[in-house]
């Protein structure tokens, strides 16, 4: 099941409709109970009397009323469900992320509420395969960006030193991206070694730290970019390049400064979770979003991120003033 994709829905304006929507996703074969399991022992039951929305069963097994929300991100959220649709429709179909600003005045909640929302949903996001990435006769780019501010944009101080990301891409397949102190074959050794698959065909560039790393694999191919070269045959980092440009252009946009090598990776968790693959009506929500050919992301990615279980909650410091 999916979200629809268009904002005059009444899942996004109506409580009830959100739940029976959330209820579709949540439970195609019928509710089960969150708390045991159980499928044949769950009847719908009366609404108790201090609940403020209805759609409540109860499990004859371990005795227990629940609705939807239970077990899910939305369990003991007072946000209005219908407005918790509308962020995960706005998140999921933004190509170069989403401010809690914007949020905040599009959803008509405090802004510490948006902030609070949009956490949650990048949890969401976090990709929770550990399996490595590629596979025999799959490529797979490794590249790395550098991310910080510019010296023109300091009138007085000197520009903080900029934090170095590496990004493993498959093509046709997901992103990882992880902050490292420094670039070196040291550092980006046991990320490559545990992030792709020994059967894979790793494609970087010229840089001299995937040399030794690059004959674990199937093959290593290099492009030199300092002598214009950027395709030979199936051998670039186009993908990789994109995929930065995406991810510059929504921390530029969206996020004010990086403070700490953290704050990277919760940037991030937004963007880096998703695929290479071709979009399709079927698999839009693995659609990358750092094609600009590519539509914004449809329900059916929305979908996915609400059905996942419920995610450990952000820290409880609020947003930063």
């Amino acid at each position: 099941m999916q979200l629809p994709i268009e904002l005059s829905h009444p899942c996004y304006h109506d409580e009830e409709a959100a739940r029976h929507q959330l209820e579709s996703i949540r439970w195609p074969d019928g509710p089960f109970c969150p708390y045991c399991g159980s499928f044949d022992r769950v009847k719908p039951t009366v609404t108790p009397n201090k609940a403020k929305g209805g759609g409540w069963h109860r499990c004859q097994d371990c005795r227990r009323n629940f609705t939807v929300r239970v077990g899910s991100i939305f369990h003991r959220s007072h946000v209005p469900l219908h407005k918790w649709m509308l962020a995960f429709r706005f998140m999921a179909g933004s190509k170069k992320g989403h401010s809690a600003h914007q949020l905040h005045r599009e959803l008509n909640v405090d802004y510490k509420t948006a902030w609070f929302l949009e956490h949650r949903i990048r949890a969401c996001m976090a990709d929770s395969d550990p399996s490595p990435l590629g596979g025999e006769g799959k490529f797979v780019e490794s590249d790395e960006s550098f991310i910080g501010g510019k010296a023109r944009n300091r009138a007085y101080r000197k520009p903080a030193a900029k934090k170095a990301v590496v990004s493993l891409i498959e093509r046709g397949g997901k992103v990882r991206s992880q902050h490292v102190p420094n670039v070196n074959a040291e550092n980006l050794r046991p990320i490559l070694l545990a992030g792709i698959d020994k059967a894979s065909h790793l494609r970087t560039d010229e840089s001299g730290v995937y040399w030794s790393i690059g004959e674990k694999f199937a093959s290593h191919k290099t492009v030199n970019h300092s002598a214009d070269e950027y395709v030979r045959g199936d051998a670039h980092t186009n993908t990789a390049e994109s995929f930065f440009s995406v991810l510059k252009r929504g921390i530029y946009g969206n996020i004010s400064r990086l403070a700490k090598p953290t704050c990277i990776v919760t940037s991030l968790s937004s963007i880096s979770d998703i695929t290479t693959a071709r979009p399709s009506r079927s698999t839009m929500w693995r659609a990358p979003r750092w094609r600009s050919r590519a539509r914004p992301a449809s329900g059916s990615r929305t979908g996915n991120l609400v059905a996942q279980p419920e995610k450990k909650r952000p820290p409880a410091r609020g947003p930063r003033r």
